[in-house]
């Protein structure tokens, strides 16, 4: 027999855990279903050496912020995991685990109208808040598939350390900050490394004595409503890490460290990959976007009048000549033992057996809210703002808080309609 309740939140990752606090507040039941442990992406779908990419100060939930000793340090992967577990302490999270939601539906006119299925239990609930995140599925390209299979391909999310690659040269294919970091980590522990890039966004880590996450939060630059699809230019991600003290990526520079960078990789044909000749296109783009943002910075400060100090002229570096284009790379001749796909992820909700989706599998909301009433989403990229996926308070926790605050409304008048039936 299943069991009603008022809310059924399937996730037990930051967004999960944000619903839960937010919900909390306003008095509203409801229970979490995570199919494995408390922030299990992080435990074991990130690379052993990952930090998080900004301060311990900015590493919050709602109600909640990061005790570490340093606040201007960035947290390493298992300490992000700590961090969640004593979230979810403090908070009291009624989190249920090693529970696998299998199949979510509409059963009508039902008081509590979604039956939730897992592989331990039944719920009945008058909403379902879908917390499961941004990051689901691994996108890997069609053309994998005619890789030579003597040649390791792993994605991102199972990538861990160098000493888990055969000897030989490596191929990383994506130029966020997940490929430019494991790229950097692979050459500083000895490997051949090539890098196909896409789209670049250059920044600095910090910035007349402020992080850069200072400097985005003062600007309000990724507050700005944005779709999923929206192209959002000027909204890119910095290639920005958190090891050794934190650091930015400059694409360039990887060069001089023996990285061979390539243009955006179009696919592979009798053991050889192509690539789009658009490099040093890409590359300069990545450093005029940088410009801009030094000047919405120097502009920015100078108008409140901060006092912040003088960024120091870089020295003169170099004159360094176009990339002329590698289009064309034999994975035999190059000696590429492995290939790691930083692709990024696509979403996966084949379980939810409900009209939301467009046919691409996107989700069909609006900051979260769907056309189903009591239906809704959390920790998707881009669901609201730019920061909507991002383990902050101002990121998945606003968008915690506004889902909370709709389902409290929601309720008082389903509530009301049943005081006046009665």
């Amino acid at each position: 027999m299943a069991d009603c309740i008022e809310t059924v939140v399937v996730g037990g990752g930051q967004a999960g855990l944000a619903a839960s606090y937010c919900l909390s507040q306003l008095g509203g039941e409801h229970v979490i279903l995570e199919r494995a442990r408390l922030a299990e992406r992080w435990r074991s779908e990130r690379w052993d050496s990952l930090a998080f990419q900004f301060p311990n100060w900015a590493l919050s939930l709602p109600g909640y912020a990061c005790r570490a000793a340093d606040p201007d340090g960035f947290a390493a992967r298992d300490d992000v995991v700590r961090f969640l577990e004593e979230y979810a302490a403090y908070i009291k999270a009624p989190v249920r685990l090693a529970v696998t939601v299998t199949a979510v539906r509409h059963e009508g006119d039902d008081p509590y109208p979604f039956y939730v299925e897992a592989d331990h239990g039944f719920w009945k609930a008058r909403n379902v808040v879908l917390a499961t995140g941004a990051f689901q599925t691994p996108s890997i390209p069609d053309g994998s598939v005619f890789i030579p299979k003597q040649i390791m391909q792993l994605h991102s999310c199972d990538y861990r350390n160098p000493r888990q690659l055969p000897p030989g040269a490596v191929l990383v294919v994506g130029g966020g900050t997940s490929g430019a970091e494991i790229a950097y980590e692979l050459k500083k522990a000895g490997r051949q490394v090539y890098l196909s890039i896409g789209s670049y966004r250059k920044a600095p880590r910090r910035y007349r004595g402020r992080d850069i996450f200072w400097w985005i939060e003062e600007l309000k630059f990724w507050d700005r409503p944005a779709q999923p699809s929206s192209p959002g230019r000027l909204e890119g991600v910095p290639l920005l890490s958190g090891l050794d003290g934190g650091f930015d990526i400059d694409l360039r520079s990887l060069t001089d460290e023996g990285v061979k960078l390539l243009g955006r990789t179009r696919g592979v044909i009798d053991g050889k990959l192509s690539f789009a000749s658009d490099l040093e296109e890409n590359l300069v783009a990545g450093e005029v976007w940088f410009a801009r943002l030094q000047q919405m910075m120097n502009d920015h400060a100078e108008f409140t009048g901060m006092d912040l100090p003088e960024e120091l002229a870089p020295e003169k570096s170099r004159r360094r000549k176009p990339f002329v284009p590698i289009t064309e790379l034999d994975l035999r001749k190059a000696a590429i033992v492995c290939i790691i796909w930083a692709t990024g992820y696509r979403y996966a909700f084949n379980w939810v057996r409900l009209p939301a989706f467009k046919e691409t599998g996107e989700p069909l909301q609006s900051r979260g809210i769907t056309r189903i009433p009591g239906l809704y989403f959390l920790g998707l990229r881009r669901m609201h703002t730019i920061k909507s996926a991002l383990l902050s308070a101002s990121g998945v926790g606003a968008d915690a808080a506004y889902i909370a605050h709709h389902i409290a409304a929601r309720n008082q008048v389903i509530q009301w309609q049943c005081a006046k039936t009665a």
